[in-house]
């Protein structure tokens, strides 16, 4: 299992010229603004608030790096999607999205984190689409799913498969960053491709 022990965040880039190119694995993270993936960046380090959690959707507006145990990379991705943000502002993460995806070979996974309670929108297809299309193996993390009853977990994973279009080999995990609900499996997942 990947050590997640020390993490440390690095930086923060705000355009193609600041990303971080290096020899080691890099993880990456996307979802909607309000998905909680700043939540689960900080469930699978076991740390409280090292990825930002916001009061109000949208507060990763830039690329930000977290070293992992020296030897990985987690990146978390700008959120799409809800926060109330200038045009200008939303265009510019759109052409961040697109430079990063551009140089897939960085990509060792993805994790594309959608909320377990509710079918995945237009731009969770956008984003499976991205990750599907640049060739890296990828995971999707439902979270929020302890916010489910019970006779909901199946048909719901059914459906975000389904919108999704995944593959047999996506794996799709229920996760709860507040209960740590898939933890083990998405950390699983991830040390077999780093």
């Amino acid at each position: 299992m990947i050590k997640t022990d020390p993490a440390e965040f690095v930086k923060s880039a705000g355009r193609k010229a600041d990303f971080i190119r290096d020899d080691r694995p890099m993880v990456v993270f996307a979802g909607k603004s309000n998905v909680g993936k700043s939540s689960v960046i900080n469930c699978l380090l076991g740390r409280k608030n090292l990825a930002r959690v916001g009061a109000a959707p949208g507060k990763t507006t830039n690329v930000n790096y977290y070293l992992v145990a020296q030897r990985v990379w987690f990146v978390d991705l700008p959120g799409y999607g809800y926060a109330k943000r200038p045009q200008a502002e939303i265009d510019r993460w759109g052409k961040l999205m697109e430079d990063f995806f551009s140089e897939p070979e960085r990509i060792a996974m993805g994790v594309q984190v959608v909320d377990g309670r509710h079918a995945p929108t237009a731009l969770d297809r956008q984003m499976a689409e991205l990750f599907a299309g640049c060739g890296c193996p990828w995971a999707v993390a439902a979270n929020k799913w302890d916010k489910l009853k019970r006779s909901e977990m199946e048909p719901n994973l059914d459906l975000i498969r389904r919108t999704l279009g995944l593959a047999e080999d996506v794996p799709l995990l229920p996760f709860s960053a507040e209960k740590r609900t898939g933890r083990e499996e998405l950390l699983g997942a991830i040390s077999a491709r780093v």
